[in-house]
């Protein structure tokens, strides 16, 4: 019985190691080889790995986007998706409090407000929003844009009201229209956020005319876990992340800073953060540090694992926009770490062909 026992133990570690040493299954399905191409016109999806605003020195001021955004209004999007989270996701957050308490309170905004004033609560604002839209007019009046960015507050959609407050010349930013003095002071403060979600992104959509932007990232993959747990966590984690890869980073992040206030500095910021060896660079100093780390729990793998899972639900949301309208040409900005998962994932849609953003900063 001993010998047999050992013999399964010795089977087992050699399984173990032909599973660690080989590729293991491979299958033989490819959906990215299969592409069409499609009846009418691709999807097309631009990822445009982006700094967060918030995070950059004082030297910043948003006239110096001014460079990427004529190149991105050039390219002519027809959608933008930004790096937010919608207001149906967040209502959903809101009802399981005991996961998701601290993410309704970092990423989601307070709709109490627009709900006083316009009776609708998200899921309500959401469909009114598209009812709207349904039928909205090639010249809408400016009592129209007020009424859908009351309507986008309430719904959760930050963002596309800025789009709307954006499109309205500055003498019609008044309270009317169910558009109270507390959501027009609102919205001239999130104006001055320094957001890409608002200062490239809803600047972009109203310059080209469109009359929202899609929140697609996703938190439903976040948990609560005890203090201790997740200060071991943290622990392990950043010390999976001091590396060579992560100072590498660092260091040219400090280069391209130093440069922020020339003609093209945020241009090169993001001609940086978008270049081919950007992805494995991130890859090494984050990710890929954090899947060997050692700790028995795991901690590293748990930090892989949900970031594979919100990368995944992310871009199911872009699909799921795609869906809606084929032959739709999409920009979809993101934090530049989400970039490579982006693309990879989006790459393995029938209908989707990506576009290489060094062509469009050139």
């Amino acid at each position: 019985m001993i010998k047999r026992i050992g013999s399964i133990v010795f089977l087992g570690l050699c399984s173990a190691s032909a599973l660690a040493a080989g590729p293991g299954y491979q299958p033989g399905f490819h959906p990215e080889q299969l592409k069409g191409p499609p009846a009418g016109r691709p999807n097309e999806v631009l990822v445009l790995g982006s700094p967060h605003l918030s995070a950059l020195p004082d030297t910043f001021a948003p006239a110096q986007l001014e460079p990427l955004l004529a190149r991105l209004v050039a390219w002519k999007p027809q959608a933008i998706a930004v790096e937010a989270v919608s207001g149906l996701q967040c209502d959903f957050m809101r009802r399981s409090p005991a996961r998701y308490a601290d993410s309704v309170s970092s990423y989601c905004a307070d709709t109490g407000p627009a709900k006083r004033a316009t009776g609708l609560d998200v899921p309500a604002a959401n469909a009114e929003a598209e009812r709207l839209l349904a039928t909205w007019p090639a010249t809408p009046s400016a009592a129209q844009r007020r009424r859908l960015a009351a309507v986008w507050l309430a719904a959760g959609e930050r963002n596309s009201a800025v789009v709307q407050w954006l499109r309205l010349p500055p003498q019609q930013r008044i309270a009317a229209d169910t558009l109270t003095d507390e959501l027009v002071a609102y919205l001239d403060k999130r104006l001055q956020r320094h957001d890409e979600s608002v200062l490239v992104a809803a600047t972009l959509a109203a310059r080209l005319g469109l009359e929202r932007v899609w929140a697609v990232d996703d938190h439903t993959a976040d948990a609560s876990s005890p203090k201790e747990v997740e200060a071991a966590a943290g622990e392990a984690i950043q010390k999976a992340w001091d590396n060579p890869y992560t100072k590498a980073r660092a260091d040219a992040d400090l280069s391209l800073y130093a440069h922020l206030h020339t003609p093209d500095g945020m241009l090169a910021i993001y001609r940086a953060y978008n270049a081919p060896e950007a992805a494995m660079q991130t890859y090494r100093s984050d990710f890929g540090a954090a899947l060997v780390e050692p700790s028995p729990q795991g901690f590293g793998r748990n930090y892989v694992g949900y970031w594979e899972t919100r990368n995944l639900r992310m871009v199911a949301n872009i699909r799921d926009v795609l869906g809606q309208t084929p032959g739709t040409r999409l920009l979809a900005i993101v934090g530049a770490s989400h970039k490579p998962y982006y693309e990879a994932y989006l790459n393995l849609m029938h209908d989707v062909q990506l576009v290489d953003a060094e062509e469009v900063l050139r």
